[in-house]
C-alpha cells in the first residue's frame, strides 16, 4: 500500500524530502573540516575551538543577492555558493582576518534535492579553498514566501587576526598609494540593473553572447566572486606595511573605499588606469546609466583595493604577481575629509 502523504507535505513542506537531501551532502561537507572543528554537523550547533586570548574573532554576514536570479534563469547553481564564501572571505580580510569558518543559510518555497546538492557543493568548493570549515547551517522551507522555483542563499563567517595585526585603516596617510586588484566580473552587486539592461532591456537571453565579447550572457553574470584571500596573503606574509584595504562590493568605489578612511584624507582614483570589462561598458551605454552611478552601483573591473604607503608600491605588486594576480594603481591619497574622486 501507497504510503499516505503527510499533511505538511501537502501543505509544500516535506519533511522527509529536506532530511534526505541534507543527508546526501554530509561527505561533500566534511571536505571542509579543519583543524578547529569538533564534532560532525547535526547538532544544533557547530562547535569550534577558540583561538586563543591574543586573537580577536572577526565575523560577517552578507547574501549573493539577485545574482541567484540569473543563475535560476540560466538553470546553473554550482557558482553562487562560491559567490557568498568568498563574498563574506574578502569582507573580513580587510581588516587583516583569516576566515575559521562559515555557516549558510537557504531559503526556498519548495525543496529541490538537485539545486541544493550544486549549491552546497559551491560551498564547499569555495570553504576548502579558502581554508574555512563549513561548520553548519539552515535549509528552510517556506511556501508562500518565496517565489515557486526560486530560493534565497546567506551566508555567515568568522575568522581570526592577532590584536596587533588588525587593519583599521587608521594610519592611511597623504601620499599612500591604491593598488587594485582585477575582480572576476559584477561579483554579487548591481545585478538589478545589470538584469533590467541585459534581459528587459536589450532582451537578451542567457545563452545569447554578450554582445562585443564572444561570452554568453549567463557566462558574464555568473562568473564567480574571487576570493582575495591568497594574494593579500602573500602581501601580509612579505612582512609589507598595508594602511588599509576595502572589498568594493555594493556602494562601489564612492561608499566602500570611505568606510576605511581617516576624517582628514580624500582618495583620487584614475578611472584611466585600468580597462573597465565589457559587461560593464555595455550596461552602462545600453542603461544610459551616468558615468558616476556606474562606479557607485558597480566593481567596474576592480574587486579589491590595498592602500600602502608609496616605497612599498613596488613590494606590494611583485607579491600580488607572484600569487598569479594582475595588480595595478589605480589611484593616491591627499588632503580631504573621506572623500573618493573618481577622475575619468
Amino acid at each position: 500500500m501507497e504510503a499516505k502523504q503527510s499533511a505538511y507535505a501537502a501543505a509544500g513542506v516535506d519533511i522527509d524530502k529536506k532530511m534526505g537531501g541534507i543527508e546526501t551532502i554530509k561527505q561533500m561537507v566534511k571536505k571542509t573540516v579543519t583543524p578547529g572543528v569538533i564534532g560532525g554537523i547535526g547538532s544544533f550547533g557547530g562547535l569550534f575551538q577558540s583561538p586563543g586570548a591574543d586573537t580577536i574573532l572577526v565575523a560577517s554576514t552578507d547574501g549573493v543577492g539577485t545574482k541567484l536570479k540569473v543563475a535560476a534563469m540560466a538553470g546553473r547553481h554550482d557558482t553562487v555558493g562560491q559567490d557568498i564564501v568568498n563574498h563574506c572571505v574578502n569582507d573580513i580580510l580587510v581588516q587583516g582576518a583569516t576566515p575559521l569558518f562559515f555557516l549558510d543559510y537557504i531559503g526556498a518555497s519548495v525543496f529541490d534535492g538537485a539545486i541544493f546538492n550544486q549549491v552546497v557543493s559551491g560551498l564547499c568548493k569555495a570553504c576548502a579553498e579558502n581554508g574555512c570549515a563549513l561548520l553548519g547551517g539552515e535549509t528552510a522551507e517556506m511556501p508562500g514566501l518565496y517565489p515557486v522555483g526560486e530560493y534565497d542563499l546567506v551566508g555567515t563567517i568568522v575568522g581570526q587576526v592577532k590584536k596587533n595585526q588588525i587593519i583599521t585603516g587608521e594610519r592611511i596617510g597623504v601620499g599612500d598609494v591604491l593598488v587594485g586588484l582585477p575582480s572576476g566580473g559584477l561579483q554579487t552587486n548591481g545585478f538589478s540593473l545589470a538584469r533590467k539592461v541585459i534581459f528587459e532591456q536589450e532582451g537578451l537571453k542567457p545563452g545569447d553572447l554578450l554582445p562585443g565579447t564572444e561570452t554568453t550572457c549567463a557566462d558574464a553574470l555568473l562568473a564567480i566572486h574571487k576570493s582575495f584571500l591568497k594574494p593579500v596573503s602573500n602581501v601580509m606574509a612579505a612582512g609589507i606595511d598595508i594602511h588599509g584595504m576595502a572589498h568594493i562590493t555594493g556602494g562601489g568605489f564612492y561608499d566602500n573605499i570611505p568606510r576605511v578612511l581617516p576624517k582628514h584624507v580624500d582618495v583620487t582614483i584614475d578611472a584611466a588606469a585600468w580597462e573597465v570589462p565589457q559587461v560593464f561598458r555595455f550596461i552602462g551605454e545600453k542603461g544610459g546609466v551616468a558615468r558616476e552611478e556606474m562606479y557607485r552601483v558597480f566593481n567596474m573591473g576592480i574587486g579589491f583595493v590595498l592602500i600602502v604607503p608609496s616605497g612599498a608600491v613596488g613590494p606590494t605588486l611583485t607579491a600580488l604577481e607572484a600569487a598569479g594576480e594582475t595588480p595595478v594603481v589605480i589611484g593616491g591619497v591627499n588632503p580631504g575629509h573621506k572623500t573618493v574622486h573618481v577622475l575619468f
